[in-house]
This record gives C-alpha cells, structure tokens and sequence, in this order.
C-alpha cells in the first residue's frame, strides 16, 4: 500500500462504490482495497465474483448480504470485524446505503467500535442531479414511491409541496405511471429530468415539463431510470389565495376534487392543502358565490 492511501489491512470496514454502468469508472483506490481486505460483503456474489474478476483483483472470500438478510448477516459481519478482520461491502452498482443496502451495516460497526470508511465513487441519484440542471444547493433523494393507495398519494402530495430539488428512482415500466401521477400532483408545467442508462452506451436525458415527459415514456424505454424534479415555488400561496381560487372553481361546477386538483396544479402544491379547503367550501351555504 502507498503512503497516504487507505489501509486496508488495519481492522475496519469499508463502502466501496462500484460503477454504474462504465467500469472505468472504478477508483483506483477501490481495486486497493478490494484486494486487500480480509472478506468482501456484496448483494449478489455471482455478480461481484464476475466484477473481481475483470478488474483483475484475485478471488476474494465473499459474503452475500442484501436486503433480504441484511438484519441477520450485518451482525455476523461485525462480529468478524470485532474479531480482527476487515471487510468492503460493495452493491450492484453504485454508494452502498445511498437506496442500496448498508447503513445496518454501518450502524452495527460502529455500535460495536469498529472504524468505518469509504471509497467514493460513481452513484446514480448524485450523478442525475449534477446533470440535471436543476438546483443542487437544496435537495431530497426520495428513492422509489410506494407503489398504490394512500401511501403513494400522501407520498406524492408531499412531493408536490416540496421546496428542494427531488430525486426519484423508478423503473422503466413504472415511469409513465410516475410521471402521470406526478403531473396530476405537481402541476403539468413543474419541470423535470428523466436520466436512463447513466454512463452507459445508450445514455439519455430528457428534459421538460413532467406532462411532456410523461407523453415521451408513454411507452417503456429500457435501462435504469433517475427522475429530477424541480422544487415547488418557495414562497407557497396563502389560505386565502387558495380559497379565492377555489371558490371560482366550485362555482363554475366542479367537484370538490376535480376543483382542488385544479387549483393544486395551478399553484404547485399538494393537494393536501386544498382539498381539505375545497370540501369545506362546497358543504357551506355560498360555496357558489365566487
């Protein structure tokens, strides 16, 4: 090892980021510490197996950790640790914890005294904003939505309402469901960028309204998708803007819902917010006075 490089052989844990899609990618730093630990923590060992391997790191001990045994092996794992070994966790691709398994990991290392470090490298939701040219001084990862009912809806309302720059995680066969919902939610013009394939041969990014977007994925595309999403408008309006509005809507003949969702779009807010107000105007004596 170099001076001033990590010290893999020292006790410890360490995240390791893998690429997204490019191998050159790999930090060099990463291939140091791959070959040097005494195990190596991954989701799926065919895959890391086959990774080591065109890297040119020799087989290494692996252990298959994800999120469906994370709670079970991440305690075996410390205990090692404790015992004197060292150990990387790299993920299918990308920062381990950052939507990826790993921060139980981390928490029982650390519970147990045990340094915890990182090599840096490619991640998808940072990559996908840096790009996006949308805000970055303020910004939320979201991950994946809930996939129905109210959890979803309460999910996107809050999304609607949100002031900072947002990045979602979806899947292609999801992603015009997505953007229809987040249209309905946001308002049509809210922008947006749908990043696919990041770093990959056939790497796209589209820019517009999440309503334009969601006419260009009406049908699926391929490949791995990060959705960025322009913040709601810092400066929300008042109750009474949006009972003023709602008001005209109900009188003109809309529902309570349809007036609320109306309005929501047209101020880029949940509707959290107004449909609450909506219904409370149309049980009320001169809910069609505007």
């Amino acid at each position: 090892m170099t001076e001033g490089s990590a010290v893999a052989s020292d006790p410890g844990l360490w995240l390791v980021a893998t690429p997204i899609g490019n191998l050159g990618d790999i930090a060099p730093r990463a291939v140091e510490v791959l070959s040097a630990v005494s195990f190596v923590a991954c989701e799926d060992t065919r895959r890391t197996g086959l990774l080591l391997q065109r890297l040119g790191i020799a087989a290494r001990p692996l252990v298959a950790m994800h999120e469906h045994n994370e709670a079970a092996v991440c305690a075996q794992i410390a205990q090692r640790l404790t015992a004197g070994e060292t150990a990387a966790y790299i993920t299918d691709a990308g920062m381990p914890t950052v939507s990826d398994p790993g921060q139980r990991l981390v928490a029982a290392a650390a519970a147990a005294g045990i340094g915890v470090s990182a090599v840096p490298g490619p991640s998808a939701p940072v990559t996908a904003l840096a790009i996006s040219g949308l805000p970055t001084d303020r910004w939320v990862m979201e991950g994946f939505l809930p996939r129905k009912g109210m959890a979803r809806r309460r999910r996107l309302d809050e999304i609607a309402a949100e002031t900072r720059t947002v990045v979602l995680l979806e899947s292609p066969k999801r992603l015009g469901a997505t953007l229809d919902d987040l249209t309905e939610a946001c308002g049509a013009d809210r922008r947006a960028v749908v990043v696919r394939e990041l770093t990959k041969l056939h790497e796209e990014v589209a820019r517009g309204t999440v309503a334009e977007l969601a006419t260009h994925f009406a049908e699926p595309p391929k490949g791995e998708i990060v959705v960025v999403l322009a913040p709601a408008a810092s400066q929300p309006p008042s109750d009474e803007q949006i009972r003023a509005e709602l008001h005209r809507e109900l009188a003109s003949g809309a529902s309570p819902r349809d007036a609320a969702t109306t309005v929501a779009n047209r101020f880029g807010i949940g509707r959290n917010r107004t449909y609450p107000i909506s219904t409370e105007l149309a049980r009320s004596p001169d809910a069609q006075t505007p």
